[in-house]
């Protein structure tokens, strides 16, 4: 099939589409709006060799007030960024189809163990704006191979004591449980010296139902978000002090985990697991497990900044988060039990950045610290009892590791230079050197543990760890054409890289019995296999035209590396292969002011990624590939009352082992109206409640099927939801 060609749109979409892109340039915004991810200090869109996306707090409580989740929102607003799961995961939706840097005021939430759950971090009701820049990065460590998300906090400001309270419930109204409840309340305030805002948000979870009203089946996989009960506690102080200098302080507290009693009963003596897997996989009462699903946060940062030092302006930063990540009980029936891993994270860093000006050329240079830690365990449970109870009941027995322990040091320098050529021509150029040193502790090859825990053996030799450096130089080059006042093209070519999961690659063995005792066969380990980072380089031409009623961006990418990552789908471990890898593509975006009340809008993402094997390039695995997609909406508004009609439809997707992921469109209405007191916000998801698996769902049918019936991992599209939300500030 030609890049480009794919099934048609469904009707309504393609009418909304077709609506948005036949009207007539005019304009909204303009390219003075300040981003900061793109430079690592403050830059307007105009100086950006690139596409760039900022989602301003109305955009997004607008979302958010109708029901929409973080990682929902993002995917409708956000032209590159794939299609959302809708339980905790957030694996797979990457940018330009890449893995995606998420960050919160500047810091990160990716990690070397990269567990996707960056989503899963923060309550919608304290973010103001989201930050995003497409495509690779020079500028950024790891994991920026295809864009950035910059997740910006609210903060207090000087005058007066300010409230805030949100209320809201979320229902498809097809059972008891059939609800989620939302409440959240700040203050904030401050004078002419500082200003402060103290947040807590929460959530309480129920069921959730499919289109045809059935119970959507638990992700037990990656775990899931219903019965879940959320916390967010959220504080942050501004002090100005003298010079114009600044410091900013923030701190937050973040818990989300399973509460309830619901389970997934797999039968009589766990029928639905044993050949020919029956279809008995269910819902039940009676769930109860010794760890229970569950991520939680703690990250702390301060923020200085100086607008004079020896001619420069100085931005620093200290950061430090802790995180651990529960994960649901898997049946490992064929080896004969159940087990749930914790995975526990500590990473602290530190970043400077000096900028200065000097005459048509701006510098930005800086260094960026980090350390982290990571230990992983796995709990076994009570097989008889997990058997007897069809896998509802789970006490545990032993405790064993996962993955073996690591540390990390990175260490970073980088420059960025942009040169106003002439009035119209601006050039950019920069270079990121970064090196780390990874320490792995002896482990045990994970099976090896479980089988000495089961009594099937008396020990096992361990896989030798020991130390490894790896670095990456990195590089951009770029140039911004001013055509005339609001109206730009560009030119980039940049570079970012990945490093295998640690955890995942090392610390496998191959052992054989001596006796009762397993002696280590073959391995990989630190000394045989030295961790690398991966290059991607990108190339990418864009247009952009903010003027008038219209504004509208399009960019087309190219991006590749030598080596690719893969997943052996039989023990999910992470392999370096020497295949080359390509991405390309256009994404695209345009949003008209048809006058002060209407306006519309569409974005789009078309891509392709493809292997290089045996001399041919191939589609990549649907596992690891992004569908293309097409969002579009239309909306009306007044002083009081605004009304958005909004669908978004994820394409097929087929490798080269003709394995496909099906499509889907959804719509959502978004209603806003502002009463004497407040503003009330109702939804309507999935408006006309297609019925549909969600990609994450297929997915996870491909990843786990040689565990259990791919019934398990169908993980369902809620059908029509409705919400409702009030919130009041005074």
């Amino acid at each position: 099939m030609p890049f480009f060609a794919c099934k048609p749109l469904n009707a309504p979409l393609f009418v909304l589409t077709a609506l948005a892109a036949a009207i007539p340039a005019q304009a909204q915004t303009n390219l003075d709006s300040v981003i900061v991810v793109g430079s690592r200090a403050e830059t307007r869109i105009s100086e950006l060799p690139g596409a760039a996306w900022i989602i301003e707090e109305q955009q997004l409580q607008e979302q958010f007030r109708s029901g929409v989740t973080l990682k929902e929102a993002l995917a409708q607003l956000v032209p590159g960024l794939d299609a959302a799961s809708q339980g905790r995961t957030n694996y797979g939706q990457n940018m330009r189809g890449r893995g995606v840097l998420v960050m919160i005021d500047g810091v990160s939430l990716n990690s070397s163990r990269n567990v996707s759950r960056q989503f899963d971090s923060i309550d919608p009701f304290n973010i103001a704006r989201v930050e995003v820049i497409s495509g690779a990065s020079a500028i950024y460590g790891g994991g920026a191979t295809g864009g950035i998300i910059n997740i910006i906090t609210k903060r207090g400001e000087a005058g007066d004591t300010r409230y805030e309270l949100e209320a809201g419930a979320r229902s498809g109204f097809e059972a008891s449980d059939d609800r989620d409840l939302r409440a959240a309340a700040a203050i904030s305030g401050g004078d002419q010296r500082w200003a402060g805002r103290l947040a807590v948000a929460g959530g309480d979870n129920g069921g959730a139902y499919d289109a045809s009203g059935n119970q959507v089946i638990f992700d037990i996989t990656q775990t899931d978000l219903q019965y879940n009960e959320h916390i967010d506690l959220l504080g942050s102080l501004d002090f100005h002090l003298a010079d114009g200098q600044s410091l900013a302080l923030n701190a937050q507290l973040y818990n989300s985990g399973y509460a309830g009693d619901k389970g997934l009963y797999f039968g009589p003596n766990l029928a639905a697991l044993v050949p020919p897997f029956p279809d008995v996989v269910e819902i039940r009462d009676g769930f109860s497990s010794d760890l229970e699903p569950e991520t939680e946060r703690l990250a702390v940062s301060a923020n200085y900044h100086a607008p004079e030092l020896l001619g420069h302006s100085l931005n620093m930063q200290l950061y430090h988060r802790q995180e651990r990540l529960n994960f649901h009980p898997f049946p490992y029936v064929s080896r004969g039990y159940f087990a749930a891993s914790e995975q526990d994270t500590t990473q602290t860093g530190f970043k400077a950045v000096l900028s200065r000006q000097v005459g048509d050329v701006g510098f930005n240079y800086g260094i960026d610290l980090e350390h982290e830690t990571f230990e992983a365990d796995q709990t076994l449970f009570d097989f008889p009892t997990a058997v007897n109870s069809g896998g509802l009941v789970l006490d545990a027995t032993n405790t064993v590791g996962r993955y073996p322990g690591y540390g990390i040091d990175g260490v970073a320098a980088f420059a960025q230079a942009d040169w106003q050529a002439t009035d119209r021509l601006m050039l950019t150029a920069g270079v990121r050197q970064q090196r780390y040193y990874l320490e792995v502790d002896d482990f045990v090859d994970a099976n090896e543990q479980v089988r000495q825990a089961l009594g099937l053996s008396t020990g096992a030799d361990a896989i030798p760890g020991g130390e490894n450096h790896y670095d990456a130089t990195l590089f951009n080059l770029g140039a911004v054409f001013t055509v005339q006042p609001g109206h730009q093209v560009w030119a980039n070519l940049s570079q970012g890289y990945e490093v295998p999961d640690p955890g995942k690659y090392y610390g496998r063995g191959t052992y054989a019995y001596n006796g009762s005792y397993r002696e280590l066969v073959d391995s990989i380990n630190v000394d045989d296999e030295p961790l690398k980072a991966i290059k991607t380089n990108q190339v990418e031409l864009g247009w952009r035209l903010y003027r008038g009623r219209l504004d509208s961006q399009v960019a087309a990418y190219y991006s590749w590396s030598d080596e690719s990552l893969s997943y052996d789908s039989t023990n999910l471990a992470v392999q370096v292969n020497d295949d080359k890898r390509r991405n390309y593509g256009l994404e695209g975006q345009l949003n008209v002011r048809l006058d002060d009340a209407w306006r519309v809008g569409t974005n789009a993402h078309l891509t392709r990624a493809e292997l290089r094997s045996d001399g041919d390039w191939e589609k990549l695995d649907v596992t690891q590939a992004s569908s293309s997609k097409v969002a579009a909406y239309v909306s009306w508004q007044n002083d009081l009352t605004s009304v958005r009609l909004q669908g978004i439809r994820t394409l097929d997707l087929e490798d080269a082992a003709d394995r496909e992921l099906d499509g889907y469109t959804t719509y959502d209405l978004l209603i806003q109206q502002q009463l004497p007191v407040g503003e009330l916000g109702l939804g309507v998801q999935n408006l006309t409640s297609k019925d549909y698996t969600t990609v994450w769902g297929q997915r996870a049918q491909l990843f786990y099927s040689a565990y259990a019936p791919a019934n398990t991992f169908d993980f369902r599209g809620r059908g029509r939801t409705y919400s409702l939300t009030y919130n009041v500030a005074f």
